[in-house]
């Protein structure tokens, strides 16, 4: 908690401030199989699943730019990739998972950033796995199209191998899986067998890769809280503007038995000067 501490206090030298947020969207209620249709995950990253080449004008408009390291806006991101890959590989931790007090932070564009830029890496791979399943959007700002993804495979309709997708960004490659759909019913999902089994089955992979959870606002509902137990670590990132520091507080209360290694301020004045008016 000592990275939060230092953060906060860092935190409060800007004026921040929240503002209400809509109800995410929501489908009804999938039902629970008990086990996922898994398959060795070995064959997602060897190259068994689906795979599309991304459109950079798409990821450029979507602010997801780290696949490019000639950009000088991707540096952030190189740096938060050293410092979380030093940090996790100390401890040969694999499943770092991605989370924000409240929806606007731009968790999902850090955490697609953050994929990509762990990609450029010699002997580097990266699963980047969509668990936001009442909003989800990594699909969306990848530009990828899916009739199947995470809630099909929790639910026991498809298998792991057959919804994930491996992406390519010019040079690189991640490999993708996404959430299809909306649910109401996450929490239940995030506490599943099916939702141990696949987490599981991941960490089982002989590979070096690392494994990138986009999960939902930690205080929206509780599905993060439901699935801290099946991480290794949590990136928490906040946003000048958007978080308060009581709704930080809030979440450092809820991570008090999770190992938290880095707590991003996102959306800085200084960044933004330095990068444009970029993210």
């Amino acid at each position: 908690m000592e990275n939060i501490r230092i953060a906060l206090e860092r935190a409060r030298a800007f004026s921040v401030g929240g503002g209400e947020q809509s109800a995410p969207s929501a489908t009804s209620s999938p039902s629970l199989a008990l086990e996922p249709h898994l398959a060795s995950i070995e064959n997602l990253i060897d190259g068994q699943g689906r795979e599309v080449t991304l459109n950079l004008a798409r990821l450029e408009s979507n602010r997801i730019i780290a696949h490019d390291d000639a950009d000088p806006r991707s540096k952030c991101f190189d740096m938060l990739r050293t410092q979380v890959l030093q940090s996790m590989d100390r401890k040969n931790w694999k499943v770092l998972g991605v989370t924000s007090p409240s929806p606007g932070c731009g968790k999902t564009v850090a955490a697609v950033n953050l994929a990509l830029s762990i990609a450029r890496q010699p002997d580097r791979s990266v699963l980047l796995v969509d668990l936001d399943l009442r909003k989800p959007q990594v699909a969306s700002y990848l530009g990828i199209n899916c009739d199947s993804g995470a809630v099909s495979v929790l639910n026991g309709r498809t298998s792991l191998s057959s919804a994930v997708v491996k992406a390519r960004a010019g040079d690189y490659c991640i490999t993708v899986l996404p959430a299809e759909s909306t649910t109401s019913d996450s929490a239940a999902l995030m506490v599943s067998r099916a939702m141990s089994a696949m987490l599981q089955e991941i960490k089982r992979n002989p590979h070096s890769y690392t494994v990138i959870i986009d999960l939902p606002p930690m205080l929206w509902s509780d599905d993060v809280i439901a699935v801290l137990p099946q991480l290794d670590c949590v990136l928490l990132l906040a946003a000048v503007g958007k978080s308060t520091v009581a709704e930080v507080e809030e979440c450092t209360k809820h991570l008090q038995s999770a190992e938290v290694i880095r707590f991003v301020l996102n959306k800085s004045p200084e960044l933004t000067k330095r990068y444009n008016a970029y993210y």
